[in-house]
């Protein structure tokens, strides 16, 4: 029998079935995804690290080179793209289409950690994303307080916003846009050192040297254990300034204030973020390699909705897709 048969004779099931196909094709019509294109790209996965002061051929040498030689292993594996700049070494691995994402960025992971102990000392650990190393940005927040200022906006961003933005789907890191980290600024008096006979290396060997925290065992009775701690680390800039650097020949010891002025600033206060004209700390989506750039928008909008009734006397806004 013909379905145009049973569409004559059963006109009341006919109609049942064309409603179901009708509620059907609604329901997958809204669950159908969203995209401005579609997911072609391979999964990219990236390493960044930081080499403070070191120029491109020694990042190049010491760091790149060591990284490569150790993932070049890794299944999946189409292209391994690097870059040496001066302190700053970055490498991209391309897989096949067919790769997890997840899975090539953990065994990525587990390639780099044994390379860690060739890495130079002062080296930052690399931080394996996945993510173009071009770190396109898709959606900007800006975080903004009447009361802070952009070091206490920064921390305040560090502390509770970056790790629940992180963890949105889509997401692969926050970036921290005019951002100004807390330090202690150690300002050198050069006039003052070349009284005394002290050079920076000095200074800064002290400086590793005193402002550490290290064990020192316990101490165990009959009933009771005790921990014992040498708490060495320096807080304040009057911690700072008490440091002892050298002794005279008549027992003066030379303290750090005696060469230097020691005061809390940022690391860095030359970049600015602003929105609207006022300076503020921006909040930066990077998205993952293969993410869908609709569905990223809409879970940081929803979780920028929970967060707003949580802000300490600030406001997070919606700056630009």
């Amino acid at each position: 029998m013909r379905l145009s048969d049973i569409s004559v004779q059963r006109p009341v099931l006919a109609m049942v079935i064309a409603a179901l196909i009708i509620a059907f094709g609604l329901l997958a019509f809204n669950r159908l995804p969203l995209q401005e294109y579609p997911t072609v790209d391979p999964p990219i996965v990236s390493i960044d690290t930081r080499y403070p002061g070191a120029s491109a051929s020694v990042v190049e040498t010491r760091i790149t080179q060591a990284l490569e030689d150790r993932i070049a292993g890794v299944e999946g594996i189409e292209l391994i793209t690097s870059q040496s700049e001066d302190g700053r070494p970055r490498i991209e691995i391309e897989f096949a289409i067919t790769m997890d994402i997840n899975a090539a960025a953990n065994d990525i992971r587990d390639r780099i950690s044994g390379a860690l102990r060739n890495l130079p000392d002062d080296a930052d650990n690399p931080e394996v994303t996945k993510a173009d190393s071009s770190e396109e940005i898709v959606v900007w927040l800006s975080l903004s307080g009447a009361d802070y200022s952009i070091a206490e906006l920064t921390d305040y961003a560090n502390r509770f916003l970056v790790d629940s933005l992180s963890v949105q789907p889509g997401v692969a890191r926050v970036r921290v846009g005019g951002g100004q980290d807390y330090a202690m600024r150690v300002w050198l008096d050069r006039n003052a050192l070349a009284a005394r006979g002290l050079t920076v290396g000095d200074v800064e060997d002290a400086l590793r040297a005193e402002n550490v925290e290290l064990p020192a065992g316990s101490i165990e009775s009959d009933d009771r254990q005790f921990i014992v701690r040498l708490p060495r680390s320096f807080a304040t800039a009057e911690d700072f300034q008490g440091l002892a650097l050298a002794q005279s020949n008549n027992g003066y010891l030379v303290r750090l204030s005696d060469v230097a002025r020691v005061e809390v600033g940022s690391v860095e206060d030359r970049s600015v973020f602003r929105a609207n004209g006022v300076p503020m700390v921006g909040l930066g989506m990077i998205m993952q390699s293969t993410a869908n750039v609709i569905e990223l928008s809409e879970a940081v909008q929803e979780e920028l909705g929970r967060l707003q009734g949580t802000l300490a006397g600030g406001d997070v806004a919606h700056a630009e897709l």
